[in-house]
């Protein structure tokens, strides 16, 4: 396959149409995946706020006072409560703040940014609201069908650094099964389920960047799903998400 940022891309406003954007600068096909960052998607959406739209909560309070404890450093109350409010579980609460989202994300901070927020003086950037309606309503506009992804990027348990990974999709299943296909040797996959959002998203990640290269969206060309059978669930069931219960009990200790 091929991975390619799409070139040229202004800075993105509240309105902006990004399907419009993307189809000015490149010729997209229908089986093409277009990977689009969830910061200009949130940009497009109007999701840039200010602290002052969140007045700390006294749980709020609670939370900053704890992290700033820790990190010997000031830390303000009210993004504190901007994750609070974006979030439907605070899973962990020191020494950082891993939260589940409101469309079932799990990250820190509830994927709330306060860099690449755009012009103007907001101080924050929040995740899109409806990942998955925002990526429908992109391929919906494109002159082209390809499936849409709508990316971000964060940590993973275990291993240092961050990776991209998929926030909502339209037109592609977030899996594929390899469940009672056989490996090389014959022996029938029992458990083997492809996170292929992810995997593209991570993909896409390698040209977009993470820094000041304003190259936000990318293209995967020549890439099939394959004749196996699709899967929506990417995000796990809380009754059998094992690491989140243990975490729920976990309490941070310093050395």
């Amino acid at each position: 396959m091929d991975v390619f940022a799409v070139p040229g891309l202004p800075e993105v406003r509240p309105g902006d149409d990004l399907a419009a954007l993307i189809d000015d600068r490149t010729d997209l096909r229908d089986d093409d995946v277009v990977a689009v960052a969830s910061t200009v998607v949130s940009k497009a959406e109007d999701r840039r706020a200010d602290l002052e739209d969140f007045p700390a909560s006294p749980r709020a309070r609670e939370l900053a006072a704890r992290l700033a404890e820790i990190a010997d450093e000031d830390k303000d109350p009210r993004f504190a409560q901007a994750v609070l409010e974006e979030s439907t579980e605070i899973i962990v609460e020191a020494p950082f703040l891993l939260t589940a989202t409101k469309f079932g994300h799990v990250g820190v901070n509830a994927g709330i940014d306060r860099s690449n927020v755009g012009d103007g003086d907001a101080d924050l950037l929040l995740l899109p609201e409806r990942p998955h309606e925002s990526a429908a309503r992109i391929r919906r506009n494109l002159a082209a069908d390809p499936a849409v992804i709508v990316t971000d990027t964060s940590g993973r348990p275990f291993r240092h650094g961050q990776r991209g990974v998929a926030l909502g999709w339209a037109g592609i299943p977030a899996s594929r099964d390899w469940r009672g296909e056989r490996d090389r040797d014959g022996h029938e996959l029992e458990v083997t389920v492809e996170a292929v959002v992810d995997e593209l998203a991570a993909a896409a990640n390698l040209v977009t960047g993470e820094g000041d290269d304003g190259l936000p969206v990318a293209v995967v060309r020549d890439w099939a799903f394959g004749d196996h059978d699709g899967s929506e669930h990417l995000y796990r069931e809380v009754e059998g998400d094992f690491v989140r219960q243990a975490l729920r009990g976990w309490e941070f200790a310093r050395d």
